[in-house]
């Protein structure tokens, strides 16, 4: 069964452009680097090692803060906060977003339409704001994030996964496999979502992108985890203090985190944007 998938992901990589394998390669460096982060630093994250407000050098690769906590450690720790809130939050909305979709397409009838306008509320609401208070309503800590994140991103894979599934229910080898016995389960795992995994996939990658992106927001507001010093909180920490912008000091400690930052969301940018081209050969128009 290994050799189809290695076959599988050699004409994926084949079919990927340059900024797509860039994409992959920046993404799969920082999760190298957020897993080995223990091994990748010699100082530790969140106790002071160095005089405060350092400047990059041979004792701390990238400067310290005010409190003398190494930089690198923290952006290197910092990762393993950015991936997990965004592939846990990927893995539930688009999960549990792709279910009621292709539930709602499937069953059709007063269950779609029920369901489809609570998708349509979920689309149309502010989403930051309510964040903010709902963040600061049930704690700021990951799995509290990483919920309210997924309470207002399943409503996008949702509607994507009812689109295709209304489509591909009226094929003629659904309605086939219907005639001849096939239970609703035998149909939607045997031939509906081998069909719609590659949109699932692509669905959530830009939902990792939009959970990282929205969680660095919330700790650059103060309402992120503070037990674990994520990329967004750094920035925060750094733009609270006073003269920040007159001082050298922005250079190292303000510069560096927005910097793998942006890496990051660039990297799922360039990678689910190749993907959904793959996925959907008639985007390849459009490029």
């Amino acid at each position: 069964m290994s050799l189809p998938r290695l076959k599988s992901v050699k004409k994926i990589w084949q079919e990927m452009t340059n900024f797509g394998r860039i994409g992959l390669l920046i993404l799969l460096l920082l999760i190298f680097m957020a897993l080995a982060a223990s091994h990748l630093t010699w100082h530790p994250h969140n106790v002071s090692s160095g005089p405060p407000l350092a400047p990059p050098g041979k004792a701390h690769l990238l400067g310290t803060d005010e409190l003398g906590v190494d930089l690198w450690a923290q952006i290197c720790y910092g990762a393993r906060v950015s991936l997990i809130v965004g592939l846990g939050t990927a893995l539930m909305a688009g999960a549990g977003g792709g279910i009621v979709g292709t539930f709602a397409a499937y069953r059709g009838g007063v269950i779609d339409r029920l369901l489809m306008r609570l998708i349509d509320i979920m689309l149309v609401m502010p989403s930051l704001p309510v964040m903010i208070v709902l963040a600061a309503f049930m704690g700021s800590n990951i799995r509290n994030i990483i919920l309210v994140l997924v309470l207002f991103s399943w409503s996008h894979p949702a509607r994507i996964m009812r689109a295709q599934v209304l489509s591909l229910k009226e094929q003629g080898y659904i309605k086939m496999a219907r005639v001849y016995g096939g239970s609703d389960l035998y149909i939607i795992f045997r031939h509906l979502l081998p069909e719609l995994f590659p949109i699932v996939a692509v669905s959530m990658i830009r939902l990792a992108s939009m959970a990282i992106v929205a969680e660095s927001s919330l700790a650059f507001l103060g309402l992120g985890d503070p037990t674990s010093r994520s990329w967004g909180l750094i920035i925060n920490h750094a733009l609270n203090f006073s003269g920040i912008y007159f001082t050298p000091f922005w250079q190292w400690w303000l510069f560096y985190p927005w910097l793998f930052l942006t890496l990051l969301v660039i990297s799922l940018a360039f990678l689910g944007r190749d993907l959904e081209r793959i996925a959907d050969p008639r985007m390849a128009k459009g490029l």
